[in-house]
């Protein structure tokens, strides 16, 4: 299971709605239990549970991002916490936090876009395939022994 969801609501902490705050607790981290918890039913011996989170978990570079930041924590605990649940049956569960990635919802050619690639080690956008072929290493059997893990793909953003 790949759990890939995530809302972006940008705003002060003193106007951040109760319904944008509920909405991204749901999409960002409710969904990641519920369907992380449906497939462990399914997973009776060995199986992979990979969410994809953010390394805003570890550095948040802008003001107003503070729910989805915290969004973004709750999955390294909710990582770690089933990694213990699920790992005598052989399934692990580990979360990618990628950086910035250059798609239409976070293009790296912008103003913001630059303003990210200063703070970074390796100053770009990275590109979709780079942070799937880390999810294509957890879900195959070399990575059975990696569990709890939250691993960061974000050019030294958090560096």
């Amino acid at each position: 299971l790949v759990n890939s969801a995530g809302v972006l609501h940008v705003a002060p902490t003193e106007d951040f709605s109760l319904a944008d705050f509920d909405r991204t607790l749901a999409v960002n981290v409710r969904s990641v239990f519920v369907a992380s918890q449906a497939a462990a039913r399914h997973m009776r011996e060995g199986g992979r549970i990979i969410n994809i989170g953010s390394t805003n978990a570890q550095r948040m570079p802008f003001a107003g991002g503070a729910a989805y930041a915290m969004s973004k924590s709750a999955l390294i605990g909710l990582v770690k916490g089933m990694a213990r649940d699920l790992g005598p049956r052989g399934i692990t569960v580990n979360n990618v936090a990628p950086g910035p990635v250059d798609t239409d919802m976070n293009p790296a050619d912008t103003d913001f876009g630059a303003g990210l690639h200063g703070l970074m080690a390796v100053p770009r956008h990275a590109k979709a395939d780079e942070i799937a072929a880390m999810v294509a290493y957890l879900a195959g059997p070399e990575a059975g022994f990696v569990t709890g893990a939250d691993l960061l793909i974000d050019g030294g953003f958090a560096a």
